[in-house]
């Protein structure tokens, strides 16, 4: 018989859960938590009351390995997102192999490994690239779900695990058995699998510049935020000097480190730990972004002003700007901690005289410079002037203080379009979407350059988007970034660029 759960059983339950595995579960869940604690009790034939004081205070190693059973997901497939495994292979790979040298060798982590076909990809896509798997490059896989782990060993899949898997991979490193595809052995030789709990700080796991490449896909987003930023500490601790991490295709580091440079090839976003001096060796690695490292005085302004959605958050609180508002300067300026005043710029910038407003930048002290508020409205307004040059001059140096500030990525968007570097500007608009994928206005100006190129079908689907996202858009941004017209303008202005694409389908 299925015991009756209080609501503050169920609270207490989700709240363990998260504790010790990090895992965040939305009010709308708590119906499964309910069925999970239900199932767990029935077990247990104790009271509600007596197991969560357990799990509280014991955390006892074979519910545990239940618990993991229960509540983490295990769905995933080989070569998932290939254009990663394209950019590992093609660019990572290569530059921790040519740094590390042949007899030390490539150390892989594939941290949340579930049932082992990421770490299995990753080991294929070395050995194709030409490394000896298993000599010179070593694959670690780590989860805290043990029935996972017991299957990635046994190394035996369903046809639905190789959907993606390209048919002269397959033909190379699986071989048919009854029903299920069987690993190779030399991949299977290659991949060390362990079971480990990411959301503690496994000092055995995670030792001091371990790894050359870490994959973390679809992790973070189960995490809450405290164990997703305490997550990433320990893999910029454990990554080498130049090491890559790959997170998954809706997941960023935005809002959660500065420790990583962004990188873009192949069509995907990756990340790079800082301090390298490591060359650049791919044939895309042109449109990677590696800007300098932040010098101590720019962290700590950074640490002061936080990044993207929270610095323009932070400038709309110092100049009495707030989503919804519909009279903005009614509200007064908050004091803040800085010597320039940034209300009469936004003043002026509501009123569109943009020359005005760029004036009284301009005038302010030579440390406002270090300011993140004051880089993105210095950008912003030198864009209106068309000075293109400075702003993407200025922009520069804002992202050598936020690399991953997604506002400055969007006016660098506008400057390369208005230097007819049209692939850059749309290297640049992919960057700022990827990094806020709330943000409205590069998925705008994507769509209006496709439509100008006679793309129709992208077209249409970026200013679809566009047009989603300007309904919900903070009106802070809207200032900032609208070019003096409002939401309704910019509404209108996407369904007439839509309905010029045509009935295309």
């Amino acid at each position: 018989m299925t015991p009756i759960l209080a609501a503050k059983d169920i609270s207490r339950f989700k709240r363990v859960i998260t504790q010790r595995l990090g895992l965040q579960f939305a009010d709308d869940r708590s119906g499964f938590l309910g069925e999970v604690l239900g199932r767990r009790l029935a077990v247990s034939h104790g009271s509600g009351a007596a197991y969560l004081a357990a799990l509280e205070h014991e955390w006892p190693a074979e519910e545990a390995h239940e618990l993991a059973q229960e509540l983490t997901v295990g769905e995933t497939y080989f070569f998932r997102n290939m254009d990663q495994f394209r950019a590992f292979a093609q660019v990572a790979l290569p530059e921790r192999y040519a740094h590390r040298g042949q007899r030390e060798g490539v150390s892989l982590l594939s941290a949340g490994c579930a049932s082992g076909e990421e770490a299995y990809s990753m080991a294929i896509m070395a050995h194709e690239a030409g490394a000896d798997v298993g000599r010179n490059v070593s694959v670690r896989a780590v989860d805290v779900n043990p029935a996972a782990i017991q299957k990635a060993r046994r190394a035996r899949y369903t046809r639905w695990a190789l959907r993606e898997t390209p048919p002269d991979l397959e033909s190379r490193w699986f071989r048919q058995d009854g029903d299920a595809l069987v690993m190779d052995d030399m991949a299977r030789a290659a991949v060390r699998f362990e079971e480990r709990n990411l959301a503690i700080d496994d000092l055995a796991l995670w030792q001091p510049n371990a790894y050359d490449v870490v994959f973390c896909r679809n992790v973070f987003m189960y995490f809450d935020a405290m164990h997703a930023e305490s997550l990433v500490e320990r893999i910029a601790r454990s990554l080498a000097p130049g090491g890559y991490l790959f997170l998954g295709h809706a997941e960023t580091l935005r809002g959660v480190s500065q420790r990583f440079h962004l990188c873009h090839t192949h069509d995907a976003f990756y990340y790079q730990r800082k301090e390298s001096a490591i060359g650049v060796t791919s044939g895309d690695a042109q449109d990677r972004w590696s800007p300098a490292v932040a010098s101590p005085v720019h962290a700590t302004v950074l640490a002061g002003t936080d990044r993207w959605v929270a610095t323009v958050h932070t400038v709309a609180e110092r100049i009495g700007v707030h989503a919804q508002d519909t009279n903005p300067s009614d509200r007064p300026v908050a004091p803040g901690r800085y010597p320039w005043d940034l209300g009469p710029v936004v003043s002026l910038l509501q009123s569109e005289r943009f020359a005005e407003a760029l004036a009284v930048v301009q005038a302010f002290p030579p440390e406002s410079t270090l300011d993140v508020g004051v880089l993105l409205l210095h950008s912003v307004l030198l864009v209106q002037g068309a000075q293109l040059r400075d702003a993407e001059a200025t922009c520069t140096q804002l992202l050598a203080i936020d690399e991953l500030n997604a506002g400055a990525h969007y006016v660098l968007a506008l400057c390369r379009e208005g230097a007819g570097d049209h692939a850059g500007a749309r290297d640049r608009d992919r960057m700022a979407a990827y990094l806020d994928p709330a943000f409205a206005m590069p998925r705008l100006h994507l769509g209006l350059m496709a439509r100008r190129n006679g793309d129709y079908l992208p077209a249409r689907r970026e200013l679809e988007q566009a047009l989603v996202l300007l309904r919900r858009e903070d009106a802070a941004r809207l200032l900032m970034f609208g070019g003096g017209f409002g939401r309704e303008a910019l509404v209108a202005l996407c369904h007439a660029e839509i309905a010029a694409c045509g009935a295309t389908t």
